[in-house]
């Protein structure tokens, strides 16, 4: 999967797009999903161009790790689900159905969310 600077993500961190910010910081952004599956449904991205968690393993700064590691747990505790439980996922390529060519992770609690995957039939 190739990066699109057009990309909804990319568009929000230029200002082209309004978001519902959580929390933003030097390399990263979080803010609600507009399509929230859950009570508590946020968004946490780098400001970088990264398509994947491989592609920003591969290629960003040690500042950039580490702010977007510590921008999850933020999220987490600002969203007050540290106690209850969360989930945090991220999904790229086909299989896992990305929708945006942008690396993002959803930060999801507030209610059992139920089985991580469905077993295969």
């Amino acid at each position: 999967m190739t990066y699109d600077p057009n990309n909804v993500f990319a568009k929000i961190l230029r200002g082209e797009i309004p978001c519902n910010k959580v929390l933003e910081t030097e390399h990263s952004l979080a803010f609600h999903d507009i399509n929230p599956l859950c009570r508590h449904h946020v968004l946490v991205i780098p400001k970088g161009s990264y398509v994947s968690l491989d592609d920003f393993s591969a290629r960003s700064s040690e500042a950039e790790i580490v702010d977007l590691i510590r921008s999850l747990g933020e999220v987490a505790r600002m969203l007050g689900v540290d106690a209850s439980g969360y989930r945090i996922m991220s999904n790229h390529g086909h299989d896992a159905r990305q929708e945006v060519p942008h690396l993002h992770f959803h930060v999801c609690g507030g209610e059992d969310l139920g089985p991580m995957l469905r077993l295969p039939k």
